[in-house]
């Protein structure tokens, strides 16, 4: 009987223990739900402010991220006085748990900092032309743990931002124009200077080829049965693969219709970024 008693003691501690956080729990949850969807629709806004302020791309979506990181931990904080737990019982754990995580997580805090340390320093900016990694493309994006790459083949690289700015990086935007380099053999009895007025001419006549600087056609090495010729022409950074595929169309048959024959040598390259004199 005793052991009745005493169960039905437990049951009703129960019912009124219930019966009293029942509803903030309740309310708790909804501050929570309705909370998350405010703070998605404030960012948005807060990203679409950023904009129209004409503050850098670079910048947008590294800010957005804190702010709706900062904005849910005091959501949390929120829900948490409303449940009735103690504002400085819940840091305390906060903080106790955020060492172990942080513990756990050394290599994405140390992608946070990297990610700082890109904003500051800008060694890349969203839309550059850039090869991290062996990974070539253009910056779609900052995050605060990753870079976003979109590749020439429409691939998106995540890149953690410590890689990012642990090894060499190669912008090609930053001087506003690239070279493509090309190379053709010619054989000695075809006369230099003619075949280099006709490539120049060839290259001077591809649509958005630059004037300055101005193309280049020289020779760059006597090879056993040929003379291997480097050609340079140069172009602006968003035009690069336009110029690229018209510029050896035009060099191949400008020398078809003036009928220079050109030999065939191993290792000619067809063409590559270089990074232009300054």
């Amino acid at each position: 009987m005793d052991n009745l008693k005493n169960l039905d003691r437990k049951i009703e501690k129960l019912y009124d223990i219930g019966l009293e956080f029942a509803p903030k729990i309740a309310a708790a949850i909804i501050v929570l739900v309705a909370g998350l969807y405010i703070i998605n629709k404030l960012v948005d806004l807060i990203g679409k402010a950023m904009e129209h302020g004409k503050i850098s791309e670079d910048v947008r979506p590294f800010l957005k991220s804190l702010a709706g990181v900062m904005m849910k931990v005091m959501l949390l904080f929120s829900a948490a006085g409303i449940v009735g737990i103690e504002t400085t019982s819940f840091v305390a754990v906060l903080a106790a748990a955020g060492f172990a995580v942080g513990m756990a997580l050394q290599g994405s805090l140390s992608n946070f900092a990297a990610g700082v340390m890109i904003l500051i320093f800008k060694p890349f900016r969203v839309n550059d032309v850039v090869d991290i990694q062996g990974q070539m493309g253009h910056i779609k994006e900052i995050e605060i743990f990753n870079t976003i790459v979109r590749t020439f083949d429409n691939k998106i690289v995540i890149v953690p931002n410590g890689i990012a700015i642990g090894d060499v990086i190669t912008n090609f935007s930053t001087n506003g124009y690239l070279r493509i380099e090309m190379s053709v053999a010619m054989p000695y009895e075809e006369d230099f200077k003619r075949v280099q007025r006709i490539i120049q001419e060839a290259l001077l006549n591809t649509p958005k080829v630059l004037q300055t600087p101005a193309p280049i056609v020289g020779i760059d090495e006597f090879e056993s049965h040929n003379i291997k010729l480097a050609i340079w022409p140069y172009a602006n950074t968003e035009d690069y693969w336009e110029v690229y595929f018209e510029a050896k169309q035009n060099v191949f048959q400008a020398l078809a219709d003036n009928n220079v024959k050109m030999a065939y040598s191993e290792g000619v390259e067809l063409g590559r970024i270089g990074a232009g004199p300054m």
